[in-house]
């Protein structure tokens, strides 16, 4: 069998290049720690970061943007308890992740906005007009 091109050609992916390459799958699978999983996307207006987070509200999440970088996260505790007669038993449960982008030069920062729907943490980072793709045209020669 003959190799084909796309095993000697790699193109880089834009998005993979402005936010890396997610490796925290294969760090939960080894350590056992529970981080939501996330998609990014983008199209000719925007990128998109979806986080699901079932069971955590939109009050839960904190998302911040320093220097280029956008964080997410989120810490919840919770604490159920039970009296029976002389038996007490209290079970805790927090849970806590932190998530961090590096954003591209190309965004509006001061545009991104976020909505939370069905355990789903949506954010939109618009890009900034000179990043957007532009129809081509036909140049005519004079």
């Amino acid at each position: 069998m003959l190799p084909t091109l796309k095993n000697f050609v790699s193109f880089p992916n834009l998005v993979d290049e402005f936010f890396g390459k997610d490796n925290m799958p294969d760090f939960m699978a080894r350590t056992g720690i529970n981080i939501p999983a996330v998609n990014v996307s983008e199209n000719t207006d925007y990128y998109k970061i979806e986080v699901a987070a079932p069971g955590l509200e939109k009050g839960d999440f904190v998302i911040d943007v320093t220097n280029n970088i956008l964080t997410i996260s989120s810490e919840k505790e919770s604490k159920d308890e039970e009296k029976e007669s002389k038996l007490l038993r209290r079970e805790f449960n927090f849970c806590s992740f932190k998530r961090s982008f590096s954003l591209p030069v190309s965004v509006e920062q001061e545009n991104i906005t976020a909505s939370h729907k069905d355990g789903i943490l949506s954010i939109l980072i618009p890009k900034r007009e000179e990043a957007k793709q532009k129809p081509s045209r036909q140049i005519e020669i004079k």
